[in-house]
């Protein structure tokens, strides 16, 4: 679990304050990976307390973060500061939080970010890593896993060594984000709240997050009521909610079948979990009507057709990463879960997103 966390509005402020203990010596700096729509932002470039030999490093989100991409950021490090970073501070959204994981691990392990994709597969502690997330929805912030496609799967580094060990959740950060990107995270956490609570690995602590999550969920996607502040308060905190609900259980289906999407055709992740989930009536009909009353409320019109022009080979490359998720299936369908998700059965159900 995450050691550390402040929460309130303007608690970015608070940055340097956190940072200053954990600075090891002048030598060794922190590293800011920040997504680059911030570049030539002062609301947050000019707030970020940099000294010594502190580096800003903007980062594209476009696409989702790839193993050969840490390689290159860890190689970057190594060769340009002699002494170790005091610490790795991922600025952005699940793309960039996931990038600070994934880094604060490999500067400590050896070897490259595909071996270690899977459970359980990190050896040594990361160093000192922050996460600012400025989106809510993914969980990334407090999510034991980093989400990264490598050169045979998608599959995230899942290790008790991967949560950071300080959160700042300024509500204030997510403002600006735009209508759409900012339904596909919210509904990453409500996909989230979804396949938890009807799961077969739910417990009492992960439910307790879970219905948690989801009740903010529908405050913020359903409720007239709320004001911005309310909504960006609550939405934070949902995504927080929905994060330790699946760190002591399991997503399902969507996830599964938006990471082949991701991995084949570069669909973001939030978008994917829409695109997929929107057509799972038969595994969650309470929560696709649900969605779809929100999709509807806030006039959101999914991508058609991506799956329409592939190849049989295409096909079967979606499906090998979306059957390669074993725990995920397991958690939706239970231990025998093969006999309902055949490779046909993924197949069909593919051809209509």
């Amino acid at each position: 679990m995450v050691s550390k966390v402040i929460f309130g509005r303007g608690s970015f402020n608070q940055l340097e304050d956190i940072l200053a203990p954990k600075r090891l010596n002048v030598k060794a700096p922190f590293i800011y990976f920040v997504d680059d729509v911030f570049q030539g932002n002062d609301k947050i470039t000019s707030r970020i307390p940099l000294g010594y030999e502190d580096e800003i490093i903007f980062v594209s989100a476009a696409d989702e973060p790839k193993t050969s991409q840490i390689d290159a950021l860890v190689e970057h490090i190594i060769l340009k500061f002699k002494d170790r970073p005091s610490g790795i501070i991922g600025i952005g959204g699940g793309t960039l939080l996931d990038i600070a994981k994934a880094v604060s691990i490999m500067l400590t392990n050896e070897g490259e970010a595909s071996d270690y994709q899977g459970w359980d597969l990190v050896k040594n502690p990361a160093i000192y890593h922050v996460g600012i997330p400025t989106i809510s929805g993914t969980g990334s912030e407090v999510s034991r896993t980093t989400v990264l496609t490598g050169p045979e799967k998608k599959l995230g580094i899942n290790s008790d060594y991967t949560p950071f060990d300080q959160v700042v959740l300024d509500p204030e950060l997510i403002n600006d984000v735009p209508k759409n990107q900012w339904f596909y995270t919210g509904m990453d956490c409500y996909i989230h709240c979804v396949e938890s609570l009807t799961g077969t690995y739910l417990n009492a602590f992960s439910q307790s997050y879970g219905e948690k999550a989801m009740a903010l969920c529908k405050e913020v996607f359903l409720d007239n009521t709320l004001d911005k502040k309310e909504a960006q308060d609550k939405l934070m905190m949902a995504s927080w909610h929905g994060g330790m609900s699946i760190a002591y259980s399991q997503v399902g289906i969507a996830h599964a079948m938006s990471y082949g999407l991701s991995y084949l055709l570069g669909t973001k992740h939030g978008l994917g979990n829409c695109i997929v989930f929107d057509q799972l009536e038969e595994f969650y009909p309470e929560g696709v009507k649900l969605f779809k009353a929100m999709k509807l409320k806030h006039n959101i019109q999914l991508p058609q057709g991506l799956c329409k022009d592939l190849t049989d080979a295409e096909y079967n490359t979606m499906i090998d990463v979306a059957l390669s998720l074993v725990p995920l299936w397991e958690n939706a369908l239970g231990p025998n879960w093969k006999k309902t998700i055949t490779r046909d059965k993924l197949k069909s159900m593919y051809s209509v997103m």
